[in-house]
């Protein structure tokens, strides 16, 4: 059995449970797959609040996972998904600013996702909805001579802190991902 059959023999099929969000098993570890989006660092938010134009904007995730608002000052979203932080908001604005306010959380701008290794261009990029680490290393600037090219090592942040593993490249990306493209053997 050559590394590359050995490899594969590692990743097993994606995973649906009822209970949960899709998960890909690669040598024991799980990479969700689901498609809920949690906020972090690096998201932008467009955040409207209607017949309130004064506190309808864009707002930027800090570092601590907060982006603050006129009246209302600091409000913690990270982990959070985006119709939990309308109700947050909301909840924050009726304690004694706006009677009943109707709060609109979208995603402006997707943290961005990293590519390392050999790509002609590593770096920080921006999201692209529903792209694969393939659509990923084609964004930056495709794969040097060296490449392997049918597989890549894959690190993202989860509820339970970072995993990492070797998926194929038909494998779906998400913001904030880390992709390695490893040096071939042959």
């Amino acid at each position: 059995m050559n590394r590359r059959t050995a490899l594969f023999a590692t990743i097993s099929a994606l995973s649906l449970t009822a209970c949960g969000p899709p998960v890909y098993r690669t040598g024991g570890l799980e990479l969700p797959t689901g498609s809920i989006y949690t906020l972090a660092s690096g998201d932008r938010l467009r955040i409207i609040v209607f017949g309130q134009e004064n506190l309808s904007n864009i707002y930027a995730v800090d570092g601590a996972g907060r982006i603050d608002l006129p009246l209302i000052g600091s409000v913690f979203v990270a982990g959070k998904t985006t119709p939990q932080v309308e109700q947050d908001i909301a909840a924050k604005l009726k304690g004694g600013y706006i009677r009943e306010p109707k709060v609109t959380v979208e995603i402006d701008t997707y943290r961005p996702f990293f590519v390392l290794g050999e790509v002609t261009n590593s770096g920080q990029f921006a999201f692209v909805h529903g792209m694969t680490v393939q659509t990923a290393v084609a964004i930056a600037g495709g794969y040097t001579p060296r490449a392997a090219k049918d597989y890549a090592e894959l690190t993202r942040q989860t509820a339970r802190g970072l995993v990492a593993g070797v998926v194929p490249v038909t494998y779906p990306v998400r913001p904030g991902d880390t992709i390695v493209i490893k040096e071939r053997w042959f």
